[in-house]
């Protein structure tokens, strides 16, 4: 009976939720616009949850990335639920042939809290240069390959920090240094992230909000002489989210464990989102995850799955997710962790 309840009042909560999300953005008396605001902040690697776990859920992280130190790459807040020392790491092929890898560790220091260190490495590959040539007798230039080579890559390095407020509420945060490199030229910055997760006590159904990537604007290159202006402003890829979660078949009795998650976006370079995932868990060791992300240009369906297995007081983690990117055709991701 109790398991029957659950499954009609987190649909009623989740169409609650998503009429509230909907409400916050909505100006009463005045048509919405359908101007939207793609390609207004740079530093888009700062987009990307190297987790393959949270991936595998649609993106649906903000109240699910709980357990381990890839809390880092969703909401930090999740992090007070590390026990001891945990360790993450991953690797994920992007699109047009972009590696990216991370690595996160935490370790809790009794009531003070949980801290965490973070690794962000993107690299874009060797690219071909080009330059714009003038053509002999024409008021035009051309493309001309000149035959050598250059590349980008992007990296940040981070402090984590999270706490247990109350024995329902948690909060955490980010802080990272983050570089931008491409050819010879580079620039800096730094970025901040903020979460919360509150448990609400009934049943398991928690809410979280997660802030992140605040930070000031900045410049790749400096004044320009040739056209005498200053550098446009790279702003920051500011992302608000809310989320809801819940899990079912709690029962101890019973090796089924099921979550399901669902969560609002409100990005400041494009429209508001919404992620759905679920995770299914036989006996805490196999999982199955998929989800589904909408409103998004070409992301859509993700699945994946993972395997935890104890030895000698260690626990192993390895989580695989497929992310359909339509005709950006897909990305596989991987990511293995360490808990002790």
């Amino acid at each position: 009976m109790k398991s029957k309840k659950l499954f009609v009042i987190f649909p009623i909560a989740a169409l609650i939720f998503f009429m509230v999300f909907s409400g916050l953005y909505a100006q009463s008396g005045i048509k919405p616009s359908k101007i939207e605001r793609v390609g207004l902040s740079g530093w888009q690697f700062l987009k990307i949850n190297g987790s393959a776990r949270q991936a595998a859920m649609g993106g649906a992280f903000t109240a699910t990335s709980h357990g381990d130190a890839g809390a880092i790459l969703g909401n930090p807040a999740a992090l007070t639920d590390v026990e001891n020392v945990s360790a993450s790491f991953g690797k994920v092929n992007w699109i047009a042939d972009i590696g990216y890898q991370s690595a996160c560790i935490v370790k809790r220091f009794g009531s003070i809290g949980v801290f965490g260190l973070s690794f962000v490495s993107v690299d874009m590959g060797d690219m071909a240069e080009t330059i714009n040539s003038p053509i002999p007798g024409e008021d035009r230039t051309e493309a001309v390959v000149t035959g050598n080579t250059f590349t980008a890559s992007d990296m940040a390095v981070g402090l984590s920090y999270a706490k247990r407020i109350t024995d329902r509420l948690s909060i955490g945060g980010n802080a990272r240094w983050i570089r931008e490199k491409i050819a010879e030229v580079s620039m800096t910055n730094v970025s901040i992230d903020f979460g919360t997760v509150y448990y609400t006590g009934f049943h398991s159904l928690r809410l979280a909000m997660v802030a992140r990537n605040f930070g000031p604007d900045t410049h790749l290159v400096g004044w320009s002489e040739k056209y005498q202006a200053e550098a446009v402003d790279i702003r920051m890829p500011l992302d608000f989210r809310v989320g809801m979660a819940m899990d079912f078949f709690e029962s101890k009795e019973s090796p089924h464990f099921l979550t399901v998650a669902v969560e609002g976006i409100h990005p400041n370079d494009g429209p508001e989102r919404i992620n759905m995932g679920a995770e299914y868990s036989l006996g805490k060791m196999l999982y199955l995850r998929g989800g589904y992300r909408f409103n998004y240009d070409e992301e859509g369906f993700t699945f994946g799955g993972g395997l935890n297995y104890n030895l000698s007081g260690v626990a192993a983690k390895i989580n695989y997710a497929y992310v359909d990117f339509g005709r950006l055709q897909k990305v596989n991701m991987f990511s293995v962790g360490f808990s002790f």
